[in-house]
């Protein structure tokens, strides 16, 4: 009985070292070594201050809670209150759920509105659903080219300006061959604070 005892103990010691300290270790010093921005969170940083991370989705708000319409609006976020990390997670709401419906609804009319899109106007999907995670930082480029002429004006900058910081923002499809080319909304705001 006691040979087993400590045998269980020596056991339940040696998984806490292996487990609980040496993998963690040598993970985070992988991480570290190898991708260390990543590992860090991605952050991204404008004259020394952190103002985002390239992995995380963020509002563009003015001090009323109105989109900023001199920023590019990323998608509707149903983390928390709005891009709350700490509540990651979407609505879960399926496609016959009425709420979705209705909200959907309102943020097609938001969105034509705030960018001076005719009522007939196509919106893009991502610029009225969000995401699974409610964090997503990317838009597609389709709804990246509708706000374009909006941020131009609010900007007093050319349209054709716009469209080629969108462009050069533009980042490929995953592999080459997954999803679609994706702009991300915060180096593009960013991009665009340095033009102006």
């Amino acid at each position: 009985m006691r040979r087993q005892l400590v045998t269980g103990l020596m056991m339940t010691l040696s998984m806490i070292v292996l487990v609980g300290l040496a993998y963690p270790l040598a993970m985070t010093g992988i991480a570290q070594g190898l991708m260390k921005s990543r590992a860090n969170g991605s952050y991204v940083s404008e004259n020394g201050k952190v103002v985002g991370s390239s992995l995380i989705g963020q509002s563009f708000n003015l001090k009323s809670g109105a989109p900023d319409p001199r920023y590019f609006q990323p998608r509707p976020s149903a983390a928390g209150t709005g891009y709350d990390a700490m509540s990651s997670g979407g609505s879960n709401d399926g496609p016959s759920s009425k709420t979705l419906i209705a909200n959907v609804a309102a943020r097609v009319a938001a969105y034509r509105k705030l960018n001076g899109l005719s009522a007939t106007a196509t919106v893009p999907v991502d610029a009225v659903t969000a995401s699974a995670s409610g964090l997503d930082p990317d838009i597609s480029v389709a709804n990246a080219t509708l706000q374009a002429p909006r941020v131009a004006q609010a900007r007093k900058l050319e349209t054709s300006q716009v469209l080629a910081l969108v462009k050069s923002h533009t980042d490929d499809r995953q592999l080459g061959i997954f999803g679609e080319k994706t702009v991300n909304v915060l180096d593009l705001n960013l991009a665009l604070d340095n033009k102006s």
